[in-house]
């Protein structure tokens, strides 16, 4: 049987970005440190995905605020569009005031029938560099979804452990996600535009971004732990997390202090986001 994606499979795309300090300092205020790493010192692990931002044409944006689908990413059919997950390697530093570049390809595609109706997923590669020297290498699960239905049942939530070492609470509140969408260049509604989210999207309020919960769960483990080196960090959205609630970031460390186990849980006791980063 043909292969409808084969085309996207083959798929590369490169850009090339600065990590300009002002940026750097305008996402340390967002994360709410007293101070930024300045230029020449090591950009912190997932903070890059403030660079390399979507710029494309405003006659491009879809209708839910993302680039239209079809050019790079495949167009699977399904409207709705999230960030699920991903891996991460981090070989080398990425230094702020340097310039770095990134190769991206399509690793794989697949559509599926669950409990909500089609999915689709597909898993994008990206390689990052500074100057010759691999800095990052990600692999960025994106999920597809069908128009929300009405009376569609929610999948059943997983209760979060409850046995961290180390615990911080936050409101992330309309502010917060808007500041975090402007760094990333990110125009998708549901984090913004509530009459949206709520009515086209179907949920019950304005979703925090899955790669803004990911970064706090590392800023979590980098305010216990500053001195330690990530080697590499994975993490996968199990849950959405809306504006206005209380958000619990959660860690433990390993007996042996090599690994971390990292999550979120919601105001309601719900596991949000499962994370794990192996240290030097």
């Amino acid at each position: 049987m043909d292969d409808p994606f084969a085309s996207f499979r083959k798929r590369t795309e490169s850009a090339a970005d600065f990590v300009a300090p002002t940026s750097v300092a305008a996402l340390a205020a967002t994360l709410d440190h007293d101070a930024a790493p300045g230029e020449g010192a090591a950009l912190p692990p997932l903070w890059h995905w403030i660079f390399f931002r979507p710029t494309v044409r405003q006659s491009l944006i879809a209708e839910d605020g993302h680039p239209k689908k079809g050019g790079f990413l495949p167009d699977l059919g399904l409207p709705r569009r999230m960030w699920a997950g991903g891996r991460l390697r981090f070989p080398a530093p990425v230094i702020v005031g340097k310039s770095i570049t990134r190769d991206s390809s399509i690793l794989d595609i697949k559509k599926k029938h669950g409990r909500t109706g089609k999915l689709g997923f597909v898993t994008v590669g990206h390689r990052i560099c500074s100057g010759d020297v691999t800095a990052i290498e990600e692999e960025h699960d994106i999920v597809y979804r069908a128009p929300a239905a009405p009376g569609m049942p929610a999948p059943a939530p997983t209760a979060a452990p409850r046995d961290a070492q180390w615990q911080r609470d936050i409101v992330p509140d309309e502010t917060l996600l808007l500041r975090y969408s402007a760094l990333t260049f990110n125009a998708h509604r549901i984090h913004y535009d509530k009459p949206y989210v709520t009515q086209v999207e179907g949920y019950p309020g304005l979703v925090v971004h899955g790669p803004l919960i990911a970064t706090l769960l590392m800023d979590l483990l980098r305010r216990q732990l500053p001195d330690a080196a990530v080697v590499d960090f994975s993490f996968k959205a199990q849950r959405p997390c809306f504006a206005g609630n209380t958000l619990h970031l959660c860690g433990r460390p390993s007996a042996d202090g090599k690994t971390v186990e990292l999550w979120s849980k919601d105001h309601e006791g719900w596991l949000g986001m499962t994370a794990r980063a192996t240290l030097a």
